[in-house]
């Protein structure tokens, strides 16, 4: 079984590259191999966080800080307090296109997003490593999701869950996620 995604290569056009989708019993491809270890960036759009929300980000940021360097942005949701929804979500875009680089690989997390589990997720972080990109930015859109813009410059695509999540939880699944990934592709205790 393979999961096909589409990487939004710098000219535009969409390449493909598939993820093999591991069965029971089978390990990452990259599971005790040497990454190259991008740095992350979470961007998130939404209202304050919660002190619980920000404690648990602060724990696996640590955690992660072993792997590899993490930023964690917060951009302000409706940032012109505007009524109306498209203005809304335009401004939103505008506000994390203006913080997102040229050379970072930009994951954005997406209720249509592709489904991947977390063996996936690791390999996709190795992935990510060997395309010449200088960081990863994983992307967690506003109350009416991302815009036009983010859309068309993501490389990729995933959900988290089926299930529709508030942008303060899907941070922290993608933390645990994160994390996760790189003691998979480190080969470590933490997934079994």
């Amino acid at each position: 079984m393979t999961i096909s995604l589409y990487l939004h290569a710098s000219a535009g056009a969409y390449a493909k590259n598939s993820i093999p989708s591991p069965g029971a019993g089978k390990r990452c491809k990259y599971a005790g191999q040497s990454v190259r270890a991008l740095p992350i960036r979470v961007i998130t759009v939404g209202k304050k966080r919660s002190l619980g929300v920000q404690l648990v980000v602060d724990e696996y940021i640590g955690k992660l800080k072993y792997y590899c360097k993490v930023e964690d942005l917060q951009l302000r949701s409706n940032p012109k307090n505007t009524g109306d929804v498209k203005a809304q979500i335009k401004d939103e875009d505008m506000a994390v296109m203006n913080i997102i680089s040229s050379d970072d690989w930009v994951v954005m997390l997406d209720e249509n997003g592709l489904d991947i589990g977390s063996e996936q997720m690791a390999e996709l972080m190795g992935d990510a490593g060997s395309t010449g990109a200088s960081r990863i930015s994983f992307c967690i859109g506003g109350p009416y999701g991302h815009g036009p813009k983010m859309r068309e410059r993501a490389n990729i695509s995933i959900k988290l869950s089926s299930m529709v999540l508030n942008h303060q939880i899907a941070l922290l699944v993608l933390v645990e996620q994160l994390y996760r990934s790189w003691t998979i592709l480190k080969g470590q205790n933490y997934h079994h």
